[in-house]
């Protein structure tokens, strides 16, 4: 009988410390994701600016330039047609091998942005690794143009709150797209266009690709759609605020004064 309460006894014993350790566990987690005077609704994930609330009906188009470059010059053959401005989100391997492209893309007043330096994915990376390759993107983007990027768009529009944190701690600001058009799948421009119609809505960034198939064909029709809906197309850095903003969880952004 002795022995049966002794074993009863462990056996309890076992279980107060199990429960104490979950109990420990469970603290030291908390500690870890909300630290001191931090509620925990106050621990969001970082995003990228996918889109913008703006009073006025604006949108932003935009283009990712990372291998081919026949087209470029079309691109901004056209886009000086209807008198659009956009962002060009280079990739600084590509900016190194087409210098006068980057330096023709700024001469005709569009942005020329960050797309990483070799189109790596950003979410294996540490943050000073990411730091190390936006800053020499940045360089080689700046040797043709005389402009350091502010802005840059993750590779693959791939992120995770390690990345948004380095980028922003480098005072740049992170860019997404909320209308894809999906040109790199190599649709026709009647689908291209179709996309970017039905999606449109103001504070959209449009997201299209230097190098694909139908792009230059699909464009006019795109621009003369917004400009027939009272839009005014505006590079990207013209579309965002810069401070005091919020960003809510769909990535859309706010002036600070609206989230109120």
């Amino acid at each position: 009988m002795r022995n049966g309460r002794v074993r009863v006894f462990l056996l309890r014993r076992r279980a107060v410390a199990a429960v104490g350790a979950l109990v420990l566990a469970g603290a030291i987690f908390w500690a870890v994701s909300y630290p001191a005077g931090t509620p925990a609704s106050a621990a969001q994930r970082q995003l990228p600016i996918y889109s913008v609330e703006r009073e006025q009906k604006m949108c932003s188009v935009s283009f990712d330039a990372a291998w081919g470059n026949e087209d470029t010059q079309a691109l901004i053959d056209i886009l000086a047609r209807y008198n659009v401005k956009a962002t060009f989100f280079c990739v600084g391997d590509w900016a190194e091998k087409y210098p006068e492209s980057v330096k023709a893309l700024h001469d005709a007043g569009h942005e020329v942005m960050s797309h990483s330096n070799h189109h790596d994915h950003y979410n294996a990376l540490t943050a000073q690794q990411i730091v190390e390759d936006v800053t020499a993107s940045n360089e080689r983007i700046a040797a043709a143009t005389g402009v350091t990027p502010t802005l840059i768009r993750c590779p693959y529009g791939e992120y995770d709150d390690h990345v948004i944190s380095a980028i922003r701690s480098m005072g740049m600001e992170p860019i997404q797209w909320d209308v894809d058009s999906l040109d790199w799948k190599d649709y026709d421009a009647g689908t291209i266009c179709k996309r970017v119609r039905d999606k449109l809505a103001p504070g959209s960034i449009v997201l299209f690709h230097n190098a694909a198939l139908h792009t230059p064909e699909a464009l006019p029709s795109v621009l003369e759609h917004m400009i027939r809906e009272g839009y005014t197309v505006v590079p990207i850095g013209q579309l965002i605020y810069w401070e005091n903003y919020t960003i809510d969880h769909t990535g859309r952004q706010f002036p600070a004064e609206a989230a109120q």
